[in-house]
């Protein structure tokens, strides 16, 4: 079977190029293609070979501004020429799942999220690109009614959809109207070790863009003077973020993995604030043996187990011993609640209890359901 592998770009190795390199792990012969393939040689890893591109990948300025180039997007991805292949594998985020495909061909889509420019992360799109006001803000605005008029158009393109959360199941079904198979992206957690040692700080690692709120994190520990936070990861919020953080706030911007690593296995607690849709770092900190304060929505409420307070209802899905704390708004004062709730109960938390817990989202168990489900709608398809 001759199979093609579709992703939307590579520019640095993330979650959804991780997925990718499992992905290629389990069909090593599929031909992966991107609308753009600027990803170092020192962060391939298993993404052993190049992408066969798109003409974006020549146009002026798209190593970097790439994201510019978004209304071009579904006109790029609608001219690969997939037409030899018998099985088509997205791995979309934004236009990977629009590709074109013919009768008989089968298409599998591994969903990380209904395209965010398009549906909840327009406004943040339009900052970035400084297309939010005026004339042009209006223009673009119409763009992307346009795109997301694409999006929901070209669900039908897709047999099959694979999600990589229920919480993006959800939206797949609020977008698209399709439903799908739930399948956790692979999180390396054998990299990962638990330490026994811990340093009395709290650890806050991610990309610096609006949706992560790291910005509230740092404002929280403005009413935690006798807290220290060390806060690691850059991006466009960066200097906002930065401005914001008192005394006990230290940001050290873009670390090596090694070096964030050991900052995860000695942390006091792990803090996400974003509604993610799944959220990678949150289990590796739970691989370490390292609680999470998170955000109760989006991927974090199924990775996390969730302390249980006197007279909550416990949930069904998992076992009593907890592995983190939920905050139930995006404010500073919601997320000191939970700081304040986590230490009341620090003597709860286990840290062997908390890495096995990471240990149900492995790379072995991604790689054997992926290939189950593919060889499965595969088969059902020849049976027809």
């Amino acid at each position: 079977m001759k199979i093609a592998l579709v992703h939307d770009w590579l520019v640095s190795f993330a979650g959804s190029e991780r997925v990718i390199e499992q992905i290629l792990a389990v069909f090593p012969d599929a031909d992966l293609f991107a609308l753009v393939d600027f990803l170092p040689e020192s962060e391939r890893g298993g993404i052993f070979k190049k992408a066969r591109t798109s003409f974006l990948q020549h146009v002026p300025f798209s190593r970097r501004h790439y994201r510019s180039y978004l209304p071009l997007m579904p006109f790029a991805v609608e001219h690969f020429d997939l037409s030899s292949y018998d099985l088509i594998l997205s791995s979309s985020h934004a236009v990977a799942k629009g590709v074109r495909k013919q009768d008989g061909q089968l298409h599998i889509c591994y969903c990380h999220t209904p395209m965010r420019y398009a549906w909840d992360l327009r406004e943040q799109y339009l900052r970035e690109s400084g297309l939010g006001t005026g004339l042009t803000g209006i223009a673009a605005r119409a763009v992307l009614e346009r795109l997301r008029s694409w999006d929901a158009r070209t669900a039908t393109r897709v047999d099959h959809f694979i999600a990589n959360s229920r919480y993006i199941a959800e939206r797949i079904r609020r977008s698209y109207g399709r439903e799908s198979t739930v399948i956790y992206p692979p999180v390396d957690v054998e990299a990962f070790t638990v330490s026994r040692a811990r340093d009395d700080f709290y650890l806050a690692a991610s990309r610096m863009v609006p949706y992560k709120r790291m910005d509230l994190i740092v404002e929280a520990f403005k009413s935690l003077p006798d807290r220290k936070l060390i806060v690691i990861g850059d991006g466009p919020d960066f200097q906002k973020v930065s401005r914001r953080a008192g005394r006990n706030v230290r940001i050290l911007g873009h670390v090596p993995g090694n070096e964030l690593r050991a900052y995860l296995q000695t942390a006091r607690a792990f803090i996400f604030a974003a509604e993610e849709d799944f959220g990678i770092i949150p289990v590796e900190a739970q691989a370490c043996g390292t609680p999470v304060i998170a955000y109760g929505r989006g991927g974090a409420v199924e990775t996390v187990v969730p302390l249980q307070t006197h007279g909550a209802e416990r949930s069904a899905d998992y076992h009593s011993a907890p592995t983190g704390v939920f905050f139930k708004e995006q404010t500073p004062e919601s997320l000191v609640r939970a700081i304040h709730l986590f230490e009341d109960n620090a003597h709860r938390f286990d840290h062997d209890v908390i890495r096995s817990n990471a240990e149900r989202f492995n790379t072995i168990r991604f790689k054997n359901e992926y290939r189950t489900f593919v060889e499965m709608k595969t088969t059902e398809r020849e049976k027809a």
